[in-house]
């Protein structure tokens, strides 16, 4: 593994090993045993879309890790003033040792390990969120045990976390089954890696998506940069896309939720149902941070 850019990208055995790493580097910073792995390391950030969990678990991963993360605004960048990626990678390159990136554009994250000589991690962009995926596989795996044979259900809108979930979850062994509206399906890349599955499903009813679930993740309605569709998206989703009592109820009784975050009440998940979870849908958040240590580890030491 050279870089993270999606999770298509890994084989199921590779995102094992991330977990297994994460699982190992979550015990030692829990036990107080010190893990600085890439002393004298340097990630450069680059952020075209706002942040709280990305930025604030990868600084302090690197942090505990021994090196140094460097927060880069895109605003601040001559990236934003018509520079090419290719530019902007290869001269990075010479500076740092890695390079997370926040943005829209999966192309832009591409060119970047195209171009550079360092690794590249995927801190999110419309079509992966190859982070928030590994840290939601290892909160899983923990209440869990395994994902092997699991069922994960995934209700709402078919954005970028639910083309990681799809491949993430049928790449470690789970079933998965999607429910979303017409119109909002996953990237028609992910349909067609989904296709060579018996064991995923995509239908409109999340009550049918939800039968017999072991685990149900969803996520807003409205992602960052599709604030102009949001009435259009309440009509589509309101009502019917949302984790609530009555959908809960026909999962397994021991059916755990997971939110990548953050979370709007009353709209995809009832209030309820958001605080019976909460112990596992903040497992799931701080995950990011151990995950991530995992993924640096992996490539940059």
């Amino acid at each position: 593994m050279k870089h993270l850019l999606k999770i298509l990208d890994l084989s199921g055995e590779e995102i094992l090993d991330i977990l297994n790493l994460a699982d190992q580097l979550k015990y030692e910073k829990k036990n107080g045993i010190p893990h600085r792995r890439l002393e004298g390391k340097s990630l450069g950030m680059i952020f075209q879309k706002s942040s709280t969990r990305t930025r604030i678990s990868f600084e302090a991963g690197m942090f505990q890790l021994g090196g140094q993360a460097l927060y880069l605004n895109a605003t601040d960048m001559q990236i934003k003033r018509g520079e090419p990626v290719e530019d902007t990678a290869r001269v990075l390159s010479r500076y740092i040792d890695g390079i997370m990136i926040r943005t829209f554009d999966q192309a832009e994250v591409e060119a970047l390990a195209q171009y550079g000589d360092i690794p590249v991690i995927n801190g999110l962009t419309d079509f992966s969120h190859p982070c928030q995926v590994l840290a939601d596989l290892m909160t899983v795996r923990e209440y869990k045990g395994s994902l092997e044979g699991l069922k994960m259900c995934y209700i709402g809108d078919g954005n970028n976390m639910a083309n990681s979930l799809i491949v993430g979850g049928l790449k470690t062994g789970m079933d998965v089954s999607i429910a979303c509206p017409k119109g909002y399906e996953p990237d028609q890349e992910v349909m067609d890696f989904a296709k060579t599955y018996s064991n995923f499903a995509l239908v409109r009813d999340p009550k049918e998506a939800a039968a017999n679930a072991d685990v149900i993740f969803t996520d807003v309605w409205a992602s960052m940069g599709q604030e102009g569709e949001q009435e259009e998206r309440r009509a589509a989703f309101e009502g019917i896309y949302q984790i609530n009592k009555e959908l809960m109820a026909v999962a397994r009784p021991d059916c755990m939720v997971q939110h990548c975050l953050p979370a709007h009440r009353g709209e995809e998940i009832t209030a309820d149902v958001f605080e019976a979870h909460a112990d596992e849908i903040f497992e799931e958040a701080e995950n990011r941070l151990h995950a991530q240590k995992a993924v640096m580890v992996m490539l940059m030491e």
